[in-house]
This record gives structure tokens, sequence and C-alpha cells, in this order.
């Protein structure tokens, strides 16, 4: 069998080369150039060409043949201009996800068909599995990689039962320390490589100036949000007494009591909210569909008013005092912030941490809340449109009106976390046990069964 290994010059591609060339494989290399443009990158100008020169020299110490394939046409088509569109719309996409489906396993995939491969590998840290229906026909499954601080069977949760049928993926069961140690004993020229960083083949970059090829800059107000706004608004108020009574019993929680991820560990999960199946079901779609759309700050407006100022008494402008928020600083563009965000902001004068819970691109105001248990970071319902729900097992995909229990992540490196998914005509709709922190549209949510499977995913 002939095998494709995708090499980027990382020791994880290379050692996955390695071991599919002592498992007798006939394997060669393939290296993919997909960016040339290094605006906002933080790496210098030709890192990609180090890249191709330490993984030119792995094919040689290992023995294989080493090609060139650039695909940077492609990427920026099916990729670049993807993530510019959603940033545009206020969304946050991720690259990673869409260079597996369209680049690794489509366009480079064809290239090396071209080349004579039955079969392309990657340095992906996740592991396959084939089993048959009752009818014979194979079906292809994909499990998390066997490191938890390595797992990235995220970033294939797009991928299809095609494109997995011709996937390998040679380091999926051994932890990161084994793979260095495997290529420090075959002294590849990677051993000692950093991990690498930032978009998918573009690297490690400064978003804002990234984004600002496409986009411009426009200064924009930023609106710190009071706990009173929630104590007044309608909506939170709705949300909390639809919420409470689909519970078995107890007390609703509305707000995570997550703090950070540490190596893939979370703080105290807090109250743990029992949902009542048959309840679920009970609710409409369009109170579903409501409990799922984020709240949004733009009934907080702020009025001016004129005072006089020093011994000369000069006329001037302020803004009023409002109850449920203040104007506290300025941005250059709500398209280059997401939910959840908390570096970048520079906003002072806080005790604890300014964290993003509102982008309004079309107003252009960012709105911001101060500490880890703010009422706007905190959501218990996602939802997900119907032209955006993928199946990896296709065999496993849920009919309308069907209620199951799966663990789901919504960033990568996330602990899965307990949740109830039911199909409904409007959409698939996932609501967690405990409230998740920093639900971001445009961001892709993946359910996992309880063997570790990846069963499907979709864009929030």
């Amino acid at each position: 069998m002939k095998v494709c290994i995708g090499l980027s010059g990382g020791v994880d591609s290379s050692v996955a080369a390695l071991l599919l060339k002592r498992a007798g494989y006939d394997v060669f290399a393939l290296f993919m150039q997909n960016w040339h443009d290094t605006t906002g990158t933080l790496h210098g100008d030709c890192e990609w060409e180090e890249d191709r020169f330490v993984a030119e020299m792995v094919a040689r110490k290992i023995g294989i043949p080493f090609y060139f394939v650039d695909l940077s046409d492609e990427y920026r088509k099916r990729v670049v201009d993807y993530m510019f569109d959603e940033y545009s719309k206020g969304r946050t996409p991720n690259p990673d996800v869409l260079c597996n489906r369209e680049i690794k396993f489509d366009a480079f995939l064809k290239t090396a068909r071209k080349l004579g491969a039955d079969m392309v590998a990657t340095g992906h840290y996740c592991r396959k599995e084939v089993i048959k229906d009752a009818e014979g026909k194979e079906i292809y499954r994909i499990f998390e990689g066997s490191d938890p601080n390595k797992d990235q069977s995220y970033f294939l949760c797009q991928l299809t039962q095609e494109q997995l049928s011709v996937a390998m993926f040679p380091i999926g069961d051994i932890v990161k320390p084994e793979v260095r140690r495997l290529a420090k004993e075959a002294d590849l020229p990677s051993a000692e490589k950093k991990d690498s960083q930032g978009i998918c083949f573009v690297g490690k970059v400064d978003l804002p100036t990234f984004l600002q090829q496409q986009l411009k800059s426009v200064t924009g107000n930023v609106v710190e949000v009071y706990d009173a706004y929630y104590e007044a608004s309608e909506a939170y108020k709705w949300a909390k007494d639809t919420l409470q009574g689909l519970l078995r019993e107890g007390e609703v929680n509305m707000v995570t009591s997550y703090i950070s991820e540490d190596k893939g560990m979370v703080t105290d999960p807090g109250i743990v909210n029992d949902w009542d199946e048959a309840k679920l079901a009970a609710l409409s779609d369009e109170d579903w569909k409501k409990l799922s759309t984020p709240l949004s700050y733009g009934d907080i407006k702020f009025e001016t008013e004129t005072y006089r100022s020093g011994k000369k008494h000069i006329k001037k402008t302020r803004y009023k005092e409002h109850p449920w928020g203040k104007i506290v600083g300025e941005h250059d563009g709500a398209q280059f912030y997401t939910i959840g965000q908390r570096k970048g902001l520079n906003i002072g004068g806080h005790k604890d941490s300014i964290f993003v819970i509102e982008t309004n691109v079309p107003e252009n105001i960012i709105y911001v809340g101060e500490g880890h248990r703010h009422k706007g970071l905190s959501r218990s319902v996602l939802r997900i449109d119907p032209s955006e729900i993928h199946w990896i097992r296709e065999d496993l995909a849920m009919q309308e009106g069907e209620i199951r229990r799966y663990r789901v992540r919504i960033r990568y490196r996330q602990p899965l976390q307990e949740a109830t998914l039911f199909l409904r005509k409007n959409g698939l709709y996932i609501i967690f046990d405990t409230p998740q922190r920093g639900i971001t549209p445009g961001q892709f949510a993946v359910w996992y069964a309880s063997d570790d499977e990846m069963i499907g995913s979709g864009v929030i």
C-alpha cells in the first residue's frame, strides 16, 4: 500500500512518517505551501521555507521520496476568504477545522492521489477504527487521541466517511513525550522543533493586523454592562424562568463556575442542571430558538448632558450616568473581537478581568463584563442551523424530535461537557448540564459518545 504523509517539518508528522516506514508501507512525503503573505505574522518572512527545509531533511533521514505542492490559491479561496467573511459578520470561524476539511483531506488528497497514494497520513493526535454494519458496509469511526493534552480530534470534526476511508493517524495512540523520544532516538532534524501555533499554515498572527488586509478599522465604543442590567432585563428573566421550568427539581444554575482551563482540567463545575426530557420535548420550536439566542445589549442607550468646568466655566459635554452600564473605552473595530476575549481591550480600573460579552458589528459597539462569573459570559443553550449539522457517523444521524445524551465541546482543548441534544425542525439544540462560558457564533460544537468516539459537529 502506498501512503502519502503530509510532512510539515514538525515533530508529529515526522514521527508519523517514521512509524509508517517502519511498519513496511511504501511511503512518500508531500510538503504543501498554503500561504505567501506575511502581513500580520509574528515569526518573520520565511517561516514556511524553514519548515520545508526541515521536512526535506526528515524525509532524507527516514529514506522516503519528498515532493512539494503549492496550494495557496485553494487555501485563500476556501479558508482565508471564509475567515474574512465570517469576521465581517461578527462571527468567529475556526480556520483549522476548515483547513482539514477543505485542504488536507481534499485539495492535498487529490494531489497525493495523482502521485499514486492509496492513503493519506497526518500527524494528528486522534484514533481511527473500522467496523461493518449488518450489510457488510465499512463504517469509519474517529476517536480522541490517547494523549488527553494533545487530542486533536476537534479539528477533524467536519470530515466525511469518504475522507476518513483514506485517512491514517499513526501517532494517535501514543503520547507527546513518546513522540519526542522516538524523534530523538531516530535523530530526526525535527526532534527539538517547537510545536506550531496560530492559524493553520499561516502561523501565529496579530489577528487585527491580519484581518485589516480586508476589514477596515473603525473606532467605536466599549460599553461595560453592569449586573443591574440583568435584574431589569425581561429577556434574561424569561430565559431564567423558562430554564427553571425545564428542571426535574432544584434551582436553575445560570452562571458557570468555570475559572480556567489548565492542561485539560476544569475547576468546580458548580450546580448541575437536571433537565426533564419530557419538558424539553414539550417546549415549542420558537421557545427553543429564543432560548438559544444570546442577549443583545442594544437597549442600553446613553444620553449626553452639558456642564461647566474649571475656573473659566468652559462648557463641556458628557454622558449621563446609566444604571445598566458605562462607556469605558474605545476599540478599532467590533469585527476584530470575539466573545469571551480578555486580551487586547486595554481597559483599566477594574479589580477583575474584563471580558467581551457581545460584539455588535452593525453598530460597531463592543459590550464587556467584569469577572469570570459575569452573567453575560454564560449560556446554557446553543443552536445549530439544519444546514450546518454534520454527522461523521451518518448511520447515527438523529431524527426530528429525537433526544440524545452526548458529551460536547465548543472549543479546542475544552474538557468534554455533559449535554442533551434535541433535533427540532428549525435546528439542532444543545442544552448543557452546566452553563458554558463564551459560547461563540461561528465556532464548532462537537459531540462525542461515552467511549470518546466523535459522532458529529456543527457551526454555532
